[in-house]
């Protein structure tokens, strides 16, 4: 057995059972499920391989929905970074701030087109559990106070995110106007009715049609039909310059592109790890705290009593993920992150972000609501994306960007879906499938089984769940060892409904704190 010296790994302490709670997409009183545990200390791959698999953190809490009875199944989604391009709607919004930066102009009517609380707010703000906590949530305190903790400060916690659950889930109905205007854009044939007649040939560009009446004019002109002469006829028709012109810009060029040296606003966006030992979070704490009131408040109508600075902290400034800085990672590390939008020296929005082995995750947004007009949600976001973008061009495996749970039941969340190309997660095999072939089955069945192979099983379930870590009195064991001291029949049914939920590899990594 490895003693309390060795501790360097996960330290998780799981509760039994299933949560009932209220849902707040469909108001069902006791329709929401899901498991939970409390993570005093984890790492960031185990945090990676836990996402992998459906669960989601909130402040220290993490949990998983039981997606084949809870009423609003919540799927997983991440956005394949790399080969992102935004819609017109996006552009529109990165255009939108530039102008506004350029010359202070500032677009009206354009707020209702888009939801008003994007991917980064409506990720998290619904899955969110405020923690307000009674355990001790401090690692230091933690291990001073092993001993002595008793098991049913676990069950009193779970009942407290049970409350959180219910009110969070009411918040995210609050989040945006609803689905984007726009959708993705589908080339098809007109169909039949005003406006589309089929027995006229499809229509083409302008451009194309005088290409075409220049060839059939040099075609006369050379009855003999050359190939050499043609050709050489059409080759100024489509000079390089011209084929250049028209590629669409990146993401990056409508997000950088140059402004005058006198514009009206100036921009900032700022990285800065979670932690009160770093000087520029610390002295930018009192800033964004008062941010955070003022969003909750007139976003969410929380009254001041539940936005204080302790529900603020535990909920975003307390993360049970151990910074990393290895070799080959990026140069900022992996972690808990506030992105703050500094506009002319202060602090209009923030992005509270997770930089894991193979993604950015987004764990929630709050902005100043006086700059609503920016579609900050939509802007941070695509910002986000780039950033995911910039982080691979350092650390190759590191290119995607999850963006929560994509619920396809509630109108207000499928918006997520129009950042393509995209991933559902299984939740029967925890692989990856495109959402264009998940949206028809979903379209069917609230619950669905993504992966089309009938004999495909969850490739890192719990196999040996002997071989499960177990933490109990400052000393680390398998969980074979532990259960023959133990001789508890009532204690496997809750460690061996753990071990299947966060997986075999997970399991063996992370310490399960038992009392």
């Amino acid at each position: 057995m490895a003693s309390w010296a060795a501790l360097s790994s996960s330290i998780v302490e799981y509760f039994e059972g299933e949560d009932f709670y209220r849902c707040g997409y469909c108001k069902n009183e006791s329709g929401s499920r899901s498991n939970g545990m409390w993570a005093h200390s984890m790492t960031v791959q185990d945090y990676q391989d836990l996402i992998d698999r459906g669960w989601r953190r909130s402040g220290k809490y993490v949990y998983k929905p039981v997606m084949n009875q809870t009423c609003c199944p919540q799927y997983t989604i991440r956005c394949r970074s790399l080969q992102f391009q935004p819609s017109k709607s996006h552009k529109k919004v990165l255009k939108k701030m530039l102008k506004f930066l350029a010359k202070g102009e500032i677009s009206q009517g354009n707020c209702e087109d888009e939801p008003m609380e994007p991917t980064m707010e409506d990720a998290v703000a619904g899955d969110a559990l405020i923690n307000k906590l009674d355990v001790q949530c401090d690692l230091k305190t933690f291990k001073e106070s092993l001993e002595s903790e008793e098991k049913n400060e676990g069950k009193s916690a779970k009942k407290a995110e049970s409350n959180e659950l219910i009110r969070s889930q009411d918040t995210e109905e609050k989040l945006g106007s609803g689905e984007p205007s726009h959708s993705i854009e589908v080339h098809t044939v007109p169909k039949p009715g005003k406006g589309a007649d089929l027995s006229k040939p499809p229509c083409r560009k302008a451009k194309e049609i005088r290409k075409e009446r220049k060839r059939l004019k040099l075609m006369q002109q050379n009855p003999a039909g050359e190939f050499e002469g043609l050709q050489a006829h059409r080759e100024p028709l489509s000079p390089p310059k011209a084929a250049k012109s028209n590629q669409p810009k990146s993401l990056e060029d409508l997000i950088f592109e140059s402004l005058p040296e006198n514009t009206s606003h100036k921009l900032e966006v700022r990285l800065v790890p979670v932690s009160f030992e770093d000087p520029e979070f610390k002295s930018s704490f009192s800033q964004s705290f008062s941010l955070y009131v003022k969003y909750q408040m007139a976003i969410h109508q929380d009254p001041p009593d539940e936005c204080g600075k302790t529900e603020f902290t535990r909920f975003l400034c307390s993360s049970p993920l151990e910074a990393e800085n290895p070799p080959n990672g990026p140069d900022c590390g992996y972690g808990s992150f506030h992105q703050q939008y500094w506009l002319d020296g202060k602090i209009i929005a923030v992005g509270v972000i997770d930089i894991l082995p193979y993604c950015v995750s987004s764990v929630y947004l709050y902005y100043d609501p006086d700059y609503s007009f920016l579609s900050l949600g939509i802007y941070s976001a695509l910002r986000e994306i780039a950033f995911t973008r910039q982080l691979h061009e350092k650390t190759p495996q590191l290119s995607y960007y999850y963006m929560g749970f994509y619920i396809h039941s509630c109108p207000k969340m499928k918006y997520k879906g129009h950042y393509r190309p995209s991933d559902l997660l299984c939740p029967e095999t925890y692989v990856w499938v495109p959402i264009e072939q998940c949206l028809p089955s979903l379209e069917n069945s609230k619950y669905c089984r993504f992966n089309q192979d009938p004999d495909a099983v969850d490739e890192g379930r719990s196999k040996e769940p002997d071989r499960l870590q177990v933490f109990h009195k400052k000393a680390i064991m398998p969980y074979g060892v532990y259960k023959k001291q133990r001789k508890d029949p009532s204690e496997e049914a809750t460690v061996l409904q753990y071990a299947s939920l966060v997986g075999q590899v997970c399991a063996e990594r992370m310490l399960l704190f038992r009392n």
